[in-house]
């Protein structure tokens, strides 16, 4: 294949659209069906511009109607694409190479499964997405490394699995492979929460790519409908309005809830265990919560996590019965479906309930939505929105392969490429790039787009990271067994008592000094550091 036509093939980018063919005059209507749209990204030699063009169909009324949009994008004179050079180097480096690469079981995989036939045909490199889940991805990558490693070419690592694995040496430092091999640009592209959550001690053990941070979705025709209004200001002495504090996320809550259930509820989070940590971590962050005192003893037992968890069980009382053990299926059906005037989950179910992708083959088990066009967009009350998850793409320091895992790597979260995956409508892969949030094509993506990547941003640059020490797993499981035994009628003290306990278990266990110098070089990122606000540079 020529360069010209790597450039274009290189920025392929498929949108699944529903294509109804007109019925023949006398014939029976054609059978729906998912067909793809290739978009092309061409940039000519010695052309500052890129041209960005994303062609989707519209079937309305059995006529078609094609809508296209151009973004132009400046490149700086002299510089170069990271995608480009990745597929330059790996074509010659990397032909006939296998990578496996782990990823969660399901959406998540659809990702690296539909772009690694793109890499493919590029390099000649091969991807196999190992899929696990993602309870289990932890202990695989780090066991695999453990026992003499081998099996897996490109991690996917949660921030906060990070200290553990780079002590273990399970990861590869990528900065030389940086310094070789990408255009420096493309490091301060990534948002400032993000950037820290790729290094550990300075050095850069993974690319970030994926920008989990907790929204709350709101019914906007709810909360404007004039006798809601009425009624709420009546009842409860404030106007209502989109939630900034979980005072007013409750009272609306319990507001819709008295007024619609059964039929529709007021609120509705996950609370299933397993993750159910993460509504804890950014509301106790924001009330000023602490998770250590200056002996590193536990502070997640205080007055602030026990009245947090107090209120969190109180919540459940304005939520669909059951909720107890609904996860992110149960969440996304009550949603979608328009029995849920409130939700706080991760930004995927923002893009689906505005109807983005709702023909794409791999969404044909979501319901269709109820809410298109009534949906509005808030950051997690409370102050800290969690940075929830999130993930690097990093390298196996056990592969064989481990300079073409890093030049797969680069080449995924480029900026050319990363946009294409992040607007990918089935893929949970999230905004994280300043240029994402920025970017026209992705704020045109549908009506309140502009809206919803302005909240992800806004979330994320005040938002509060899970507890990345060593041991960050072992104390975040603590955490949800406190709060999921609460929810069973356990006594919330009690529940955090008991979670205080084993973190003070964990710490004695890694070493009170160790965990203490961790602790205090953790803190120095401005978004791992609890409290009411984030103190940015």
């Amino acid at each position: 294949m020529s360069t010209n036509s790597l450039k274009k093939f290189g920025a392929l980018f498929i949108v699944g659209v529903l294509l109804m063919s007109l019925a023949a005059q006398c014939g029976a209507p054609a059978t729906p069906q998912i067909v793809e749209k290739v978009v092309t990204v061409e940039v000519e030699k010695q052309v500052e511009k890129e041209v960005e063009k994303i062609v989707t169909v519209e079937v309305e009324k059995e006529v078609e109607k094609v809508v296209t949009v151009e973004v132009e994008k400046e490149v700086a004179a002299g510089s170069f694409s990271s995608s480009d050079k990745a597929v330059e180097v790996a074509k010659e480096m990397c032909n006939g190479v296998t990578l496996n690469l782990v990823r969660e079981s399901g959406l998540q995989s659809e990702d690296p499964l539909y772009m690694g036939p793109i890499w493919e045909s590029l390099t000649g490199s091969k991807i196999n997405v190992i899929q696990l889940s993602y309870n289990d991805m932890y202990t695989n990558q780090l066991q695999d490394h453990l026992t003499g490693g081998g099996s897996y070419d490109v991690l996917d690592v949660s921030p906060f699995w990070m200290q553990d694995y780079v002590a273990a040496g399970v990861l590869e430092p990528l900065d030389a492979y940086i310094d070789k091999y990408m255009n420096k640009a493309d490091m301060e592209d990534f948002l400032p929460p993000y950037i820290d959550a790729m290094k550990l001690d300075g050095v850069t053990y993974g690319l970030y790519d994926d920008g989990d941070v907790f929204i709350l979705y709101y019914r906007k025709d709810l909360f404007e409908d004039p006798d809601n209004q009425a009624e709420f200001k009546e009842t409860y002495g404030t106007d209502l309005v989109p939630p900034e504090t979980t005072e007013q996320m409750f009272d609306a809550a319990e507001f819709f809830t008295t007024k619609y259930a059964p039929d529709m509820y007021g609120l509705a989070m996950q609370r299933l265990e397993g993750q159910a940590y993460s509504w804890f971590i950014g509301p106790f962050s924001g009330a000023g919560g602490q998770f250590f005192d200056d002996n590193m003893k536990a502070q997640i037992n205080s007055d602030i996590g026990v009245n947090l968890l107090t209120e969190m069980v109180k919540q459940n009382t304005m939520m669909p019965p059951g909720v107890e053990k609904w996860g992110f299926m149960e969440i996304l059906s009550s949603w979608m479906e328009g029995k849920a005037a409130m939700i706080i989950t991760w930004p995927p179910i923002g893009r689906w309930g505005a109807g983005y992708g709702d023909t794409a083959a791999q969404l044909s088990w979501v319901p269709p939505s109820q809410v298109k066009g009534k949906v509005g967009y808030m950051p997690q009350p409370g102050g800290r929105p969690t940075l929830a998850g999130g993930f690097n793409l990093s390298v196996a320091a056990s592969s064989p392969n481990r300079e073409c895992a890093y030049l797969f790597i680069q080449w995924m979260t480029s900026p050319q490429i990363s946009l294409q995956r992040v607007m990918l409508p089935f893929a949970l892969r999230d905004p994280y790039r300043i240029s994402h949030f920025e970017s026209p094509l992705y704020r045109t993506a549908w009506p309140e787009a502009g809206e919803y990547l302005e909240t992800a941003r806004t979330g994320a640059m005040a938002g509060q990271w899970e507890l990345g020490l060593p041991g960050g797993r072992e104390y975040m499981e603590a955490i949800d067994n406190a709060v999921t035994s609460a929810y069973a009628g356990t006594d919330p003290k009690e529940a955090l008592d008991t979670a205080a306990a084993r973190w003070d278990d964990i710490t004695e266990r890694l070493g009170v000094d160790a965990q203490k110098a961790a602790y205090e070089k953790w803190l120095q990122n401005p978004w791992d550091k609890p409290g009411p606000t984030v103190d940015v540079p």
